[in-house]
């Protein structure tokens, strides 16, 4: 098994792709690779995240198709969804309007996936498979704040305001937006269940099945963190999708999947993770000085 990283292997570029093919000579490929951001990243540069997005997911598929890939398993994204899709999000519903606007470049560009793996079974009998899974969290996100997602994002904000003794946390948005969540171990688990299991065209959500509002895991977080002070929110900020919660019962009757991982089990485990990471480069900013 090869894990590629874009330091070695380009993704947007067909011959770092080919080259990639050749070094690990796979049976099957698992397409996790994305450019990912939050809502601030993805309004600053919605053109890259559309190209770049775009760029790798075809390339490597057709390059698969080419080499006699047994399967290609394909993982989409939530924000495919149509902006006001109906709660729970149902698999019939990605194409009855356009996704929010503050993510539709990405949501779109992973959407593409979709149309080509159905495109490609149907001409070629190519094996593609096309996952759709929720907002995801748990250790080794992203720590960078223009590349991190809500959860991490909140989590060095409230560990930075008690580090710092802050009385206030100032949060974007209203507070008002859903999202749903789920734990990377168990999206994991769904990816291989689905990989051994699932060989269907239509595509399949892969979440939790519930929602919390984003008020609500502010203060989660807060309670879990330690921060006591003041949570003020930036209306001036948007909220991005109104509602965010999937209908997770086809990947249970397809493949078995369901999620094992409690939320506030989860978000503990994240927030030790971060912890842990910030002390490491505590000692190792001490270790340089």
């Amino acid at each position: 098994m090869l894990v590629p990283r874009s330091r070695n292997y380009d993704l947007r570029k067909p011959d770092a792709i080919a080259r990639l093919y050749e070094d690990a000579q796979p049976e099957v490929v698992l397409h996790l690779a994305a450019v990912v951001g939050g809502i601030g990243a993805n309004r600053e540069s919605p053109g890259r995240f559309f190209y770049d997005n775009l760029t790798m997911g075809v390339e490597l598929m057709e390059q698969a198709r080419l080499r006699g890939v047994e399967k290609f398993v394909a993982l989409g994204t939530v924000c495919a969804y149509p902006k006001f899709t109906p709660v729970p999000f149902k698999e019939e519903d990605l194409w009855k309007g356009y996704p929010e606007e503050t993510n539709a470049p990405y949501g779109l560009a992973k959407k593409m996936l979709l149309v080509q793996a159905q495109a490609y079974r149907q001409q070629y009998g190519f094996n593609a498979i096309y996952l759709l899974p929720v907002n995801l969290y748990g250790p080794r996100d992203s720590l960078d704040p223009a590349k991190s997602h809500v959860i991490p994002a909140l989590i060095e904000k409230c560990l930075n305001a008690v580090e710092r003794g802050e009385p206030r946390l100032e949060v974007w948005g209203t507070g008002k937006a859903s999202r749903e969540f789920l734990y990377v171990e168990d999206c994991a688990r769904a990816v291989v269940l689905a990989t051994e299991r699932y060989n269907g065209a239509d595509p399949i959500n892969v979440g939790s099945g519930g929602e919390i509002r984003i008020r609500d895991l502010v203060k989660l977080i807060a309670e879990l963190v330690g921060f006591k002070g003041e949570i003020v929110w930036d209306a001036t900020k948007p909220d991005g999708q109104p509602r965010r919660c999937l209908d997770v019962s086809k990947a249970q009757r397809e493949f078995g999947f369901c999620a094992t991982v409690e939320f506030r089990t989860g978000l503990t485990r994240t927030i030790d993770w971060h912890r842990e990471s910030r002390r490491r480069a505590d000692h190792r900013t001490q270790s340089d000085a």
